[in-house]
């Protein structure tokens, strides 16, 4: 949601000297079958790569659905 759509794009690197690249794990969940859902809304309005193409397996999605994966869940982590 909101500018952490930039995470599920190629062309979002970590900064230089951070030691974890964001990106790089959402990737890797994506290859593992985990669901990657980006916000449709803030696809449209957020983000500083706007222009650049996201990964395959990330699922462009509403918060409708957003509301629903939650309701569905037996645990849901926020930070």
């Amino acid at each position: 949601m909101n500018d952490s759509v930039d995470m599920a794009r190629d062309v979002c690197k970590p900064p230089e000297g951070y030691d974890q690249d964001l990106s790089h794990m959402l990737k890797e969940l994506i290859t593992n079958k985990a669901e990657v859902k980006v916000c449709g809304t803030c696809m449209a309005r957020c983000g500083i790569y706007k222009n650049h193409p996201y990964f395959q397996g990330a699922e462009k999605s509403t918060m409708g659905e957003l509301a629903d994966w939650v309701l569905d869940s037996d645990k849901v982590l926020t930070f």
